[in-house]
């Protein structure tokens, strides 16, 4: 049968919560055969997470695929399980996150609509949750102010999104064409290339769709986990890495034809490197303003123009104030932020 979707799950030593995930996949779109679901076992050796993907296939043939891989990081498992896909439409789904039972069969009766009229969509966007499961606490993200609505639009059709609204892999269900045509840089061995994979292809999807149902539970808890204030300055460098290859993508005021979307990008990689200021500050790594350093004056010699968005910017100024005191003013309206948006 042909199949509407591809879901990706990309498992790295996921055992203890990713049948969780699969199961929340199988069950919300009723075990459908037009689904697949691709199970990348990241080259796990710690527990069972091989065993458990090949279990799911014997159960599902028809639906699940399990694929190995040697330990590439979550960006090559992510495009591991685009290669293999052979869904229409592609979307990822972290093994510690989970989609929602009444949501998820809204999103395929739309994505089967357009199927059945011929209709090409190459973005369709909906809302997501940060689950703080631990604390019995969730945020809802959406576009209601941002997009139109339940109907088929352009980029310029679209408002302003607040700090709080990007578009993030939780909130992306792509056209799997879209993504495989120009490709993901996806680096291996990276955290955080998420934001790549919400940023590059953006420039590729001509017509977009807004959903608005909660469809993703974001799983916010882990101390190990990648959103942690502490090891997010553990892993400045690889913030740093994501951010660079961002940068390279485009040169946005030149290459970006729609002014809201360039507009909206603009802000996305300034803030990118806002978080690259505050982590360089909060890190303990010794050469990690160094390298900042190297990254701003990387960004003014490729693309003058971003660079005074960026770094001159109400923005860019408040998260790289001078001396002691700046340092502790920036860390003071990170934390602020943080903890008004909930999103670590």
């Amino acid at each position: 049968m042909k199949k509407v979707i591809t879901f990706a799950i990309p498992c790295y030593n996921s055992a203890e919560y990713m049948d969780h995930c699969i199961q929340s996949i199988l069950e919300g779109t009723s075990y459908a055969k037009d689904v697949q679901v691709v199970i990348v076992d990241d080259g796990s050796q710690k527990d069972d997470t091989p065993a458990k993907a090949d279990e799911w296939e014997q159960r599902y043939p028809d639906i699940v695929k399990a694929v190995h891989q040697e330990n590439g990081g979550h960006g090559i498992a992510v495009l591991k399980g685009l290669s293999v896909a052979e869904g229409t439409y592609f979307k990822v789904v972290d093994s510690d996150d989970w989609l929602d039972d009444e949501a998820l069969p809204k999103l395929m009766d739309k994505l089967r609509e357009f199927d059945r009229l011929g209709e090409r969509v190459d973005l369709v966007v909906t809302n997501y949750i940060y689950d703080h499961t631990l604390e019995g606490k969730r945020h809802a993200v959406n576009y209601r102010h941002a997009l139109p609505v339940g109907r088929t639009f352009r980029w310029n059709d679209m408002g302003h999104f607040m700090m709080s609204q990007n578009l993030l892999m939780h909130s992306l269900c792509y056209r799997t064409d879209v993504l495989r045509d120009g490709g993901v840089p996806m680096p291996a061995h990276t955290f955080y290339v998420d934001n790549i994979y919400a940023y590059v292809p953006l420039p590729r999807c001509k017509a977009i769709y807004y959903l608005d149902v909660d469809l993703y539970h974001y799983f916010i808890g882990r101390e190990d986990q990648s959103v942690n204030e502490k090891v997010m300055a553990g892993r400045i460098d690889q913030q740093v890495r994501i951010t660079r290859i961002m940068m390279h993508a485009y040169h946005l005021y030149d290459d970006i034809d729609s002014y809201a979307l360039r507009a909206y990008m603009v802000n996305y990689f300034v803030l990118m490197m806002a978080i690259c200021s505050v982590f360089s500050e909060l890190s303990d790594h010794p050469d990690a303003m160094d390298e900042l350093g190297d990254l701003w004056a990387e960004l003014h010699d490729y693309d003058r123009r971003m660079w005074r968005r960026a770094r001159l910017g109400i923005c860019g100024l408040a998260t790289n104030l001078p001396g002691r005191g700046g340092k502790l003013a920036t860390v003071a309206i990170y934390r602020t932020v943080a903890k008004i948006f909930k999103f670590n």
